[in-house]
């Protein structure tokens, strides 16, 4: 049962989503599910672009909640004419945001459309969606990144609850090991633009660039194995937002923000002009 565990809330953008009652945080607080996937994640992604010819395009949907980005990348690739083979892995600890989707369907909206493949989904582990090849991988990612089978992926949708609420989650450790395990080109796209998050990023040896804006934030945070994959990666000058950051999280063992910032001086992007 999952009634008790969420509440359906109204967002800025006029869409309704769920609410954690566990960690107080709202899914995709901003513009509404569907409308900040499309953008945070499968425009930025650029699949359209991307998706090779022949397959097969592995995607990694980091935090599948209420199956939103999931279904934001199903609805623009699944149907596409002479489309590859595409597996998309959803990693999750638990399906009960899903069920609670699927129980308010009518009133969400977005789910409506895939209701029997989402209970497909829930039911067999796994469904097929036009091209799409759908997953789940229930566990905890921090140990699942590194022991489960699922393929290199070329696009990561990294959304898991906030750095507040679930830190174990956004560290240099766990991005570093989604980098060990990437394709050789292949980006990754997060709703949080913090200074921490994108050190983490950097430090575990991602090239880091600025995101598109979402409604309620500015601006996000793309990640890439190349930065030629990136718009507008980070410059030299953004280092000073990390040598004055006070952020808790920003303490490595024996290294002050400073320090940290001395040791980013030496990533390639910062060579840039």
């Amino acid at each position: 049962m999952t009634e008790g565990l969420f509440d359906l809330v109204a967002v800025p953008g006029g869409a309704l989503s769920l609410r954690s009652r566990e960690h107080g945080e709202t899914f995709h607080p901003g513009i509404g599910p569907m409308e900040e996937a499309r953008l945070l994640h499968v425009a930025q992604h650029c699949l359209a672009q991307r998706i090779p010819a022949r397959g097969p395009f592995v995607i990694w949907d980091v935090g599948l909640g209420a199956a939103a980005n999931a279904l934001a990348v199903i609805e623009a690739i699944a149907h596409a004419s002479g489309a590859p083979s595409v597996e998309l892995r959803s990693f999750d600890q638990t399906l009960d945001p899903l069920r609670f989707a699927l129980a308010h369907a009518a009133e969400l909206q977005y789910p409506l459309p895939w209701k029997q493949q989402i209970e497909r989904l829930i039911g067999d582990g796994a469904v097929q969606i036009g091209c799409v090849l759908w997953r789940i991988e229930l566990g905890d990612f921090r140990e699942r990144v590194r022991d489960c089978p699922a393929p290199p992926p070329s696009a990561v949708l990294f959304d898991p609850y906030s750095p507040a609420a679930n830190p174990g989650m956004w560290t240099r450790e766990v991005f570093r090991a989604i980098r060990e395990r990437a394709g050789p080109e292949c980006t990754l796209t997060t709703y949080s633009r913090s200074t921490v998050t994108r050190v983490n990023l950097l430090r575990a040896g991602w090239c880091v660039g600025r995101g598109a804006a979402t409604g309620e934030k500015t601006e996000t945070t793309v990640a890439a194995t190349r930065i030629e994959l990136l718009r507008d990666p980070l410059r030299r000058d953004w280092l000073e937002r990390v040598r004055r950051s006070t952020a808790p999280g920003l303490r490595a063992a024996g290294m002050t923000a400073r320090d940290i910032a001395l040791e980013l001086e030496g990533c390639p992007q910062m060579q840039l002009p």
